[in-house]
């Protein structure tokens, strides 16, 4: 005879359930403002010289084709924060999930078993904003596995635990 009340079954799987889902964590705000920063910088310019050269050498009339510039750099900014608000990365007990994409939703799955090699990068414009980000590399040459605009001091530490996990989880590629 079962002791309880059929509700408590279905609380005892929604609990499981809960432990199995993943913890996402997103990207920190700062790999937002270094694209913002970098997409006003290059559509400013882009504006400056679609206005100003037309507008010496064909008429003021002709300074008009600045506004396309600032109209891609107001679309651009609306759509970067949906693309960095669609990354998200987490780790399980097995494998490291990356979500990214906003109109085509693209997850990826990388068993702990499998990777190669995890690495840390900053370029210029990276470590002036105080961003790197984490590429993994596995067998598969398709893997697209890269954690862009992390802290770097976050960065490293999920370098080295995924490190340490890919090596006791090794598959013996």
């Amino acid at each position: 005879m079962e002791t309880g009340s059929p509700g408590d079954a279905g609380t005892a799987g929604a609990t499981e359930a809960a432990r199995d889902e993943p913890v996402w964590t997103g990207l920190p705000p700062g790999l937002l403002r270094m694209r913002r920063l970098l997409l006003v910088v290059w559509l400013g310019l882009c504006a400056l010289a679609a206005g100003l050269l037309p507008g010496l050498f064909a008429g003021p009339v002709w300074a008009v084709f600045a506004l396309l510039p600032l109209a891609l750099m107001v679309w651009g900014w609306v759509m970067l924060e949906r693309n960095w608000r669609s990354w998200r990365y987490a780790e399980r007990a097995d494998d490291l999930l990356i979500s990214r994409g906003v109109l085509w939703r693209e997850e990826t799955v990388v068993p702990y078993g499998r990777m190669q090699l995890v690495e840390v990068t900053s370029g210029p414009v990276e470590r002036h904003f105080g961003l790197a980000s984490v590429q993994l590399h596995t067998a598969a040459a398709a893997t697209d596995a890269t954690i862009p605009g992390l802290d770097p001091a976050e960065a490293e530490r999920l370098r080295d635990r995924l490190t340490e996990l890919g090596e006791a989880r090794s598959a013996g590629l």
